[in-house]
């Protein structure tokens, strides 16, 4: 009769489970965009260090809090001119990546924006140097994002391929 009752029961943890991991998902965007307004060091104790810091034009900063190297998000923290936290999002989207401008946008562009790259490619046949990017294309397709820069450091080519982590988008 005790096998009858552990079943039920390990179903319960399961589902408890998988909604406590499905909460802690979106936790740093509700969390950043709690502190919307705030001087960084408040956005700080909240969030911890940024990876990664970057100058935006105006005078403010764009602080980075990825997931990678494998993780499909980062979270841009931007500042305003006074330090205080003006934006949060997530920025490994097919909207923001829309926004590379093949022909001007550079390499500090690209990293301005989304951080550093999972991986970096150079192929000698293209003369091309490869960015990539991990990302649910669309919100909802695990993808990589390739962004080919020629030898000046300009994008030239933008690419969304099947991430192949996840298979045929199993």
């Amino acid at each position: 009769m005790s096998s009858l009752f552990s079943i039920p029961r390990l179903a319960l943890t399961c589902a408890a489970f998988g909604v406590l991991c499905g909460c802690s998902t979106f936790a740093p965007l509700q969390t950043g965009q709690a502190t919307i307004g705030q001087p960084g060091s408040a956005v700080e104790a909240k969030l911890g260090k940024p990876a990664e810091q970057y100058p935006l034009a105006g005078g403010g900063t764009r602080w980075l809090y990825p997931t990678g190297p494998m993780g499909q998000y980062t979270y841009a923290a931007d500042f305003d001119a006074g330090g205080n936290l003006s934006a949060f999002h997530q920025v490994l989207t097919s909207a923001d990546f829309a926004q590379i401008q093949l022909g001007r946008s550079t390499q500090q562009d690209v990293l301005q924006t989304f951080g550093k790259p999972e991986a970096m490619t150079y192929y000698p046949l293209s003369d091309r140097n490869v960015w990539t990017y991990r990302f649910r294309a669309d919100g909802w397709w695990p993808s990589l994002m390739n962004v080919a820069f020629d030898r000046n450091n300009i994008a030239r080519v933008t690419q969304v391929v099947p991430d192949p982590l996840f298979g045929l988008y199993n």
